[in-house]
């Protein structure tokens, strides 16, 4: 993730906030939940090259866990995808492609923190989104829950590749997710995400305070922060992760060590 080394103490933080310690290990789809809860924010399925909480990472619970190549006959990296499919379907956490088009999971409490950042309103659709994104939001918006093939015939988006964009842009900007998956034949069912959180969507926040939250969230749960971290595991840009991280230093929260480098304010001596 990173070439420069941590403390041992901040390391012993995230084996136990990111759940890389065997005895704290992902299991169930309610551990993952908690997980998530925790956390904040996670990625689905990424291991130690990529920054940040992951799912995956908390399934195999150790530090050092690297893909395989196949991951088909790999045991954890199945177990991954049907938690990721269970939590999907239960709806208690926000699931979808977000910044970067990573598939990630978002806790309630953060949401709105999210959507300030990433989510266009309705009146400012036309502008932010794609004429292909545009039609299948609004087919969305009339028969609320879609099978992919069906969506992509309902929409007119019928090449697959511009339909695939425009999901993946309506994800990026919060307005669909995923809510089911159904393996035989394999299709996504999609929905409206004010429909799945319409409280958490119709909050109002602040981008500034949205941008203090995420870095809250992320520095928390990783106790110190390298250059550029958090940007690399919320998918803000390094100027919006440091407005974050800046007004934590400044009501206290964490510490400046040194440019691009922080620390929780209640951690003792990172060496």
């Amino acid at each position: 993730m990173t070439a420069t080394p941590l403390p041992e103490q901040i390391e012993a933080h995230r084996d136990r906030m990111w759940r890389r310690d065997e005895d704290l290990r992902v299991e169930s789809a309610i551990d993952a939940e908690r997980f998530i809860a925790d956390v904040g924010f996670a990625n689905t399925l990424t291991d130690t090259r990529r920054a940040g909480p992951s799912l995956y990472i908390a399934v195999c619970g150790r530090r050092d866990v690297s893909l395989p190549r196949n991951v088909q006959k790999d045991e954890e990296t199945r177990l991954t995808w049907y938690l990721k499919d269970e939590v999907m379907r239960r709806g208690r956490v926000y699931y979808a492609k977000l910044a970067g088009g990573r598939s990630m999971f978002v806790a309630p409490r953060l949401i709105s923190h999210f959507a300030a950042v990433w989510m266009p309103r309705r009146k400012d659709e036309p502008e932010a989104l794609s004429v292909p994104a545009q039609r299948v939001l609004k087919v969305l918006r009339r028969e609320h829950e879609l099978a992919t093939g069906d969506l992509r015939a309902e929409s007119g988006v019928t090449e697959r590749t511009v339909f695939t964009r425009a999901l993946d842009e309506l994800q990026r900007q919060m307005k669909v997710i995923p809510q089911d998956v159904i393996y035989q034949p394999f299709s996504y069912i999609w929905m409206l995400a004010e429909d799945r959180f319409a409280e958490e969507l119709r909050k109002r926040v602040a981008r500034k305070t949205a941008l203090r939250e995420i870095a809250r969230a992320y520095l928390a749960g990783a106790g110190m922060t390298l250059l550029g971290e958090t940007a690399r595991a919320s998918g803000l840009s390094r100027v919006e992760a440091g407005s974050g991280n800046h007004q934590l230093v400044d009501e206290g929260f964490a510490m400046r060590i040194k440019q691009g480098i922080y620390a929780l304010a209640s951690s003792s001596k990172t060496g």
